[in-house]
Parts: C-alpha cells; structure tokens; sequence
C-alpha cells in the first residue's frame, strides 16, 4: 500500500492544531492507558493499520502486558480491564459507530458517567473524537503501519 497524501505537510496548521489537543489529553488527569486503549479499540473499528501499529506499541511501552492488547477487541469477554476502563472501551465503540445502531444509547453514557467526572468524561469525549479524525486521516491519505 503506498501512501496517497502527506496531510502533515500540505496542511501544517490542521496537524500543528490536532497535536495541541493530543497535548492537552496527554497533561490532562484522564489516565494515559485508558487514552490509548480507546484510541486503540477505535482504531481497530476504523480499519486504521497505521493507528492500531502505533498505540499497540505506545501500549505496550507503557508496559501493557500482552493479554491487555491482544484482547481490547474482544473486551466484553476479557476479564483483564477494571470496570472504568470497560465503560470507557463501551461509550468508544459507540461514539465511533454513529451510524450503526442508536447513536450513544442513554444506557451506555450512564455507565462511562458512573467512572468518570463530569471533566474527564468530557475529556474522554474529545480523545474518541480525535482518535476518529486520525483514523480518517490515516484510512483516507494511506498511512503505512510502523512509519
């Protein structure tokens, strides 16, 4: 696969303004593992070979163990999540399938809101929706895994 488009360099200031708010995720209290497990699982919903190579190994240097990684798509089944993060992995799954089924069901944000502050579920919304916006970058302009 060969990539289409360098987003990065034909439009400077889009990236230069995404990556502030990568920055402002990555300072903020939400903790960073559950940040790449969505941005994973989202990943893997997307079909982003680039984005899933690349938080699989952020994961992982952030001492993930295996089990972890390889189980995030089957998550519901995998005991090896704490219930935060499993509400976390459920309200990711669908904000990123919108069109799929009932968008967000009332159920499924009772639960992530049961983990989370009024703040970090906010912050959590924004990370699912940038990892959405990277997994369309990626998908679209072609992104090869492990560049």
């Amino acid at each position: 696969m060969t990539q289409r488009i360098n987003i990065a360099k034909q439009v400077p200031q889009a990236y230069h303004h995404l990556l502030q708010v990568e920055e402002l995720l990555r300072e903020s209290e939400l903790p960073r593992s559950t940040i790449d497990l969505v941005k994973l699982r989202a990943s893997q919903i997307n079909g982003c070979g680039y984005c899933v190579d690349m938080h699989s190994r952020d994961l992982k240097k952030e001492g993930e163990s295996d089990e972890r990684l390889w189980s995030v798509a089957a998550w519901r089944e995998a005991t090896v999540y704490t219930p935060a993060e499993r509400a976390a992995l459920a309200l990711t799954e669908e904000a990123t399938r919108l069109a799929d089924r009932e968008a967000v069901p009332d159920a499924v944000w009772q639960q992530a809101s049961e983990h989370y502050s009024e703040r970090r579920l906010a912050l959590l919304v924004v990370a699912i929706a940038m990892i959405n916006a990277w997994n369309r970058i990626g998908v679209t302009a072609r992104l090869t895994p492990g560049t």
